[in-house]
């Protein structure tokens, strides 16, 4: 007797999964499909789009005429993807797909029966049409995401901010929910270039910015604004919670240990904040914040300053 939870691992170059055969008529669809039809359809349909949220949606919709299912869960975590289609079951089969040695994630299927074995072979045989389509969204999904990104300190870089900061003005508009900038500078990181180097600048941009990062929610998002200064952009955040925050990053910059040609090297961080203001503009929005910031520094450095 098989348990609940069957695991696969498929690599279709290994197995060359191309069972054919004729398909059980599905209970849910009054025209029968054969294997080799439904294959042939997939085919040509998974192959008009690259997003993986389609793609998936219309394999979890076309397979069910062969085979019921109530769940399709589909996870890559080297992408950070997760996509779950339908209500949860309590028997499930998994997949781990590959090609060509590239892991290209993991499929499972739920529902309330237990799968057959001829299930079992519909679904791996409809799994191969699957493989390129879900290869070359995942490819464009990768190429996308590096666009968006900052590749020295895996933060958001200026394009991203900027898509970013206007969606989020709008949300926070619509929800009637508080929206805060901080924009935060290294002091005196130029002497940290001339003195130890670049790559010891370098080495500092990403401490800096995996230290911000670990001080933040989730919810939060960080982009890399200039050669050394990053925007720390706080959703439902009012001015008091923002000041908070600057606080916390302030300390925890100041904290950390930073070393170059053995030696440490002391760091501190200057912050501007502000908060979004009724029919204010991003541009506004992102100039108070700069305007608070060179308050900051012309105060003496490591310190918070607010915008009026």
């Amino acid at each position: 007797m098989k348990s609940p939870s069957q695991t696969n691992a498929i690599d279709f170059d290994v197995a060359k999964l191309q069972r054919l055969g004729l398909g059980q008529q599905s209970p849910l669809r009054e025209r029968p499909v054969s294997l080799a039809q439904l294959r042939q359809k997939l085919s040509l349909q998974l192959q008009t789009s690259l997003e993986p949220q389609r793609i998936l949606g219309l394999f979890f919709r076309e397979i069910q005429r062969l085979v019921p299912l109530d769940t399709l869960i589909y996870q890559h975590k080297a992408s950070d993807l997760r996509l779950e289609f339908g209500l949860r079951g309590h028997h499930s089969i998994s997949y781990s797909l590959s090609h060509e040695g590239e892991h290209l994630g993991e499929l499972v299927f739920r529902r309330n029966q237990r799968f057959s074995e001829q299930e079992q072979g519909h679904l791996e045989s409809l799994l191969s049409a699957l493989m390129y389509p879900m290869r070359n969204a995942l490819l464009y999904r990768a190429a996308t995401q590096s666009a968006l990104r900052d590749p020295l300190t895996d933060t958001g870089n200026r394009i991203a901010m900027d898509q970013t900061l206007q969606r989020e003005i709008e949300m926070a508009r619509r929800h009637m929910q508080p929206l805060s900038l901080l924009m935060l500078d290294i002091d005196h990181f130029k002497h940290i270039n001339d003195n130890h180097g670049h790559s010891a600048g370098d080495h500092v941009l990403k401490a800096v910015a995996a230290s911000i990062k670990s001080q933040l929610r989730n919810v939060d998002m960080v982009f890399r604004f200039g050669g050394e200064e990053f925007l720390i952009l706080l959703s439902n955040t009012n001015r008091e919670a923002a000041a908070l925050v600057g606080e916390r990053l302030r300390l925890a910059a100041q904290t950390e240990d930073y070393a170059a040609d053995g030696h440490l090297i002391e760091l501190t961080v200057s912050l501007g904040c502000s908060t979004l203001l009724p029919g204010e503009s991003a541009d506004s929005l992102l100039r108070r914040a700069d305007s608070a910031l060179y308050v900051a520094k012309r105060e003496g450095r490591n310190r918070l300053a607010m915008a009026g």
